[in-house]
């Protein structure tokens, strides 16, 4: 089997990441917030098995770095100049407008995405899967059912982009409403 991707640029793009991330936390853990990236990416590798006409070397390096100007001091120009300008274009995508009301953002940023490949679209479609996770103890039930609905407007906007992914965060979301009712009441 021949992939889509090489395992050098692979290499390159988690180095990049885990120096970018270096000393970050997962949130509620002593884990380093690299365990989130690779889930992300792990779920974009998954899904470029199945759809092997996609770039896969764009999507990963996407994966491995979408969280790197969000949440690190790298910028935009770095990661052009390691990774060029596709691939700093569609982590530009997948990162929140911090300037925006908080209301507004997740929907700017599906815009932007929605303007990108699809490999774009399968790194946030990625991401979410890998968020819906338990959420954190202290979150309100309000938190949980609007968390639950930010993963539905995802997965309306983006599920074009690739059908195992689409499927899975389907999944993951009805699941996900399985804690509505463990949030708090604050």
């Amino acid at each position: 089997m021949v992939a889509n991707w090489s395992q050098e640029t692979y290499i390159k793009a988690y180095r990049f990441a885990s120096e970018a991330h270096l000393g970050q936390l997962f949130p509620g853990t002593d884990l380093p917030y690299m365990i989130h990236v690779s889930f992300v990416c792990m779920e974009v590798m998954a899904a470029l098995i199945v759809q092997k006409e996609m770039d896969g070397d764009l999507a990963i390096q996407c994966a491995l770095l979408h969280d790197v100007i969000e949440d690190t001091k790298k910028c935009f120009e770095d990661i052009e100049e390691s990774f060029g300008m596709q691939v700093a274009t569609g982590v530009k995508a997948l990162t929140k407008n911090k300037n925006m009301e908080k209301e507004k953002q997740l929907a700017d940023s599906l815009i932007r995405i929605r303007e990108q490949p699809y490999e774009i679209w399968m790194v946030k479609l990625a991401d979410r899967i890998s968020n819906l996770q338990p959420p954190p103890a202290d979150w309100t039930k309000e938190e949980i059912r609007k968390y639950h609905a930010d993963a539905r407007e995802i997965h309306e906007a983006l599920k074009d982009s690739n059908a195992y992914l689409a499927a899975r965060l389907e999944e993951k979301i009805t699941n996900y409403a399985g804690y509505f009712n463990r949030g708090t009441d604050g």
